[in-house]
């Protein structure tokens, strides 16, 4: 028969203590299970950690098992005469090593028929966690709402086989979430393992594009044009929000690019205040200028000694 490292298997010394076997045992189930872990092989790697645990948590067997001595992990090896004299409850000829522990006699569950998942853990396992998205327009994120989810979770079925069931239901979001913020629902992920406690759900917030507005956190941005009059002498002037229009003042002078800031316009914070909105000024003109405005223009620029260019002129610091 080919030997096995239980003791590797489990990641600990020889000298290991029970109790050092059994958090072992226990940290690397809670890793490998294959109920909760997602990467190929869990399965396989969870059924090694239970063989060598249901060894060398027995006193009986792990004496036995050491008295085979120490050998290569898969090397071909035969108990002595004298440790099958002791140990042995009948013949072990082309045997595997853990059908040899389970036909000693000695106690325990054993391996035969019942798969790694029938074992399962000896200790509760918490279910697994389970996240979806949900998209909301800027003024469901404003004022609270409900929405709807349908998701599908992990469980353990009655052959003690990983099974999905689909579930559904509805949450409700508070005011003053943002773009990507995760909410939490406890204990409506997966079912928890051997009385485990179940895992939450978590939803993914996405904001919806608005046709005016961009959100920054619980900031709002908005592209604000103006004329070029307003731009020059000032003006009142409304502004959107998402409470409705603002009347604001603009000073003369004002530049493209240049922000206007609005306190407490923006989103709501989830508890006091809100953030603010932001009109980036866009200074633009008429698409049709008729020939009494392109006769104040020519007369502006006769007027004016504004010359917007001359950073550009002259040579570069380059040479």
């Amino acid at each position: 028969m080919k030997f096995k490292d239980y003791y590797a298997t489990l990641e600990v010394e020889r000298s290991a203590s029970a109790e050092e076997i059994k958090k072992a045992y226990r940290k690397l189930a809670r890793k490998y299970h294959p109920d909760v872990a997602k990467e190929a092989g869990a399965e396989d790697k969870f059924k090694e950690i239970s063989e060598a645990y249901q060894t060398l948590s027995d006193p009986e067997k792990r004496q036995a098992y050491d008295d085979l001595g120490r050998h290569g992990p898969g090397e071909e090896f035969h108990p002595s005469p004298e440790w099958d004299s002791r140990f042995s409850r009948g013949g072990q000829q082309e045997v595997d090593l853990a059908d040899l522990f389970e036909r000693m006699g000695f106690g325990g569950g054993g391996f035969g028929g019942g798969g790694p998942r029938r074992q399962a853990a000896d200790f509760p396992l918490r279910g697994q966690d389970v996240e979806v998205a949900t998209e909301l327009t800027l003024e469901q994120a404003t004022r609270g709402t409900e929405v709807s989810f349908s998701l599908s979770v992990p469980i353990l079925g009655a052959d003690g086989r990983v099974q999905k069931q689909s579930r559904s239901g509805r949450i409700r979001v508070p005011r003053g979430v943002v773009e990507g913020e995760r909410l939490r629902v406890p204990g409506k992920g997966g079912d928890g393992i051997a009385g485990g406690a179940s895992g939450d759900l978590y939803l993914v917030v996405r904001l919806a594009p608005h046709p005016r507005f961009r959100a920054v956190g619980h900031d709002l941005y908005l592209e604000l044009p103006i004329a070029p009059w307003e731009a020059a002498l000032g003006a009142e002037i409304s502004v959107p929000s998402l409470d409705g229009p603002v009347a604001v003042s603009l000073k003369p002078g004002m530049r493209s690019g240049q922000k206007l800031r609005l306190a407490g316009k923006g989103l709501p914070q989830r508890r006091d205040g809100a953030g603010d909105l932001y009109g980036v000024i866009q200074i633009v003109l008429p698409e049709k200028i008729g020939e009494r405005e392109q006769a104040l223009y020519r007369d502006l620029a006769e007027a004016s000694s504004f010359h917007p260019r001359h950073h550009l002129e002259g040579p570069t610091t380059d040479g």
